[in-house]
């Protein structure tokens, strides 16, 4: 712990005052004397609060509370824990030492602590970026009784704190699809219309089962309704399939769409893995990136975790043939095949899309990309003069195209959802239940 000193704006009020009757003496010179007699006062002041600051050598005492990883796009909680240890009330001024990332220029928190009192100081911090964000010290400035003075107290708090993919909605998530309760967070409950399920049991018949799935025979033996129970097909591989190429950089919120498809990525493969299916990654750009096997053991997500953790990207055009030529050499069983990427125009599809259509061949091939939220907000305000009017027609236009885009995909019979960065995960969780839901998985 580092202490030093520091005058406060109180002592430099009072300083500048006596200055100015000391000017002022030259023509009065009752004001030089009140002024010679001011400078005295000060200076015992002065020294009656440094000596009430001074008393104790551990006055104060605190500490920064925080996770060992942070999670990306989310407000993060920071705890400032802090001890006045003085038989005085305190006032308190806080200047913590975030990482550069936040570009945070105002972190000046202020507050009263009471003598031989403790208090929590809670703020948070959203990251947008993954890596390491170096945190430096925790500085607190002590004014005691007469504030014209405070003490620094600097507490070494320096640590490094790596930033995740989004654990936190991964949760979020968890929580809700364990209870059953994914349509509070807007998940749609799908009809279930398809016939892709095992057989698990034979139960007694309760208020609200289906009547098709009756067992007489059951029923006959043991004189009353039976049921057949059936569950969901296990053990589909469910892969995250994301583009970190030049499409991906555009930013929403301070967050790329590359870092916005890396957290619904670990958030489907959390859920798919709850409902016993295999989960896995595969992340390319001009080149391959990595190839994590579909799995559903206990360290799959930590293993999944780590790899999104890890994806580094130089932005530069996609390969979707070689793409294609690895999900071919690796992935032999049918798949669902969620691909995070982004298409502006019909022409950029038309480019890539006999591969999408090789790919979808042998896989259930669903293509997600991102609606332009800037462009919708402008379309949404009413025009105000002709340029404003040509500029809308432009991005008509484009929106247009963005739909023209999902008709192309379900053409070729790919499956195709449009959404916004924001709505990313719902809908993905979604289209996952969806097809799962009808028997397509």
């Amino acid at each position: 712990m580092i202490q030093s000193t520091f005058l406060n704006n109180r002592f430099f009020i009072v300083a500048a005052t006596i200055i100015f009757l000391l000017v002022l003496g030259f023509a009065f010179p009752v004001a030089f004397a009140i002024g010679k007699v001011s400078v005295l006062v000060l200076l015992v002041v002065v020294t009656i609060d440094l000596l009430l600051l001074y008393r104790l050598n551990n006055g104060l005492t605190g500490s920064r509370v925080l996770a060992d990883k942070l999670s990306n796009g989310d407000d993060n909680p920071v705890v400032l824990q802090l001890q006045n240890n003085y038989p005085f009330t305190v006032r308190l001024r806080l200047i913590d030492e975030v990482p550069f990332q936040f570009q945070l220029r105002n972190m000046d928190l202020r507050t009263v602590l009471e003598r031989h009192k403790s208090k929590e100081i809670t703020y948070y911090l959203r990251p947008v970026k993954r890596g390491e964000y170096q945190f430096g010290a925790l500085n607190v400035f002590v004014s005691g009784i007469l504030g014209l003075v405070s003490r620094r107290y600097r507490f070494a708090q320096d640590k490094t704190v790596p930033v995740y993919p989004s654990y936190l909605q991964m949760r979020k998530y968890e929580l809700l699809a364990i209870s059953d309760r994914l349509t509070e967070l807007g998940i749609k409950k799908i009809r279930r219309i398809g016939q892709n399920r095992e057989f698990e049991q034979v139960k007694e018949y309760v208020m609200g089962d289906d009547v098709r799935t009756l067992n007489w025979k059951a029923t006959a033996r043991r004189n009353s309704l039976m049921v057949n129970h059936y569950q969901d097909e296990k053990s589909q591989n469910v892969y995250s399939v994301i583009d970190k190429g030049r499409v991906m950089r555009m930013p929403f919120e301070g967050m790329s769409l590359v870092d916005y498809a890396i957290n619904a990525s670990l958030v489907i493969s959390n859920i798919a893995i709850l409902k016993e299916d295999k989960a896995g990654i595969i992340t390319f750009h001009h080149k391959i990136g990595n190839m994590l096997p579909a799995g559903k053991t206990t360290a799959q997500m930590r293993n999944i975790l780590e790899v999104l953790y890890n994806q580094r990207t130089n932005f530069k055009e996609s390969d979707y043939e070689l793409l294609y030529t690895q999900i071919r050499r690796h992935v032999n069983q049918r798949s669902l095949l969620l691909l995070y990427t982004n298409f502006e125009t019909l022409a950029g599809l038309q480019r890539q899309m006999p591969y999408l259509q090789r790919i979808a061949k042998n896989h259930l091939l669903v293509v997600i990309f991102f609606e332009n939220t800037e462009l919708q907000e402008f379309l949404e305000k009413p025009a105000a003069n002709t340029e404003e009017i040509y500029l809308k027609t432009v991005a008509q236009k484009f929106a247009f195209e963005k739909k023209q885009i999902v008709k192309e995909l379900t053409r070729a019979g790919i499956h195709a959802v449009l959404t916004s960065p924001q709505n990313l995960t719902v809908n993905t969780i979604n289209k996952y239940l969806e097809l799962k839901a009808r028997g397509f998985i």
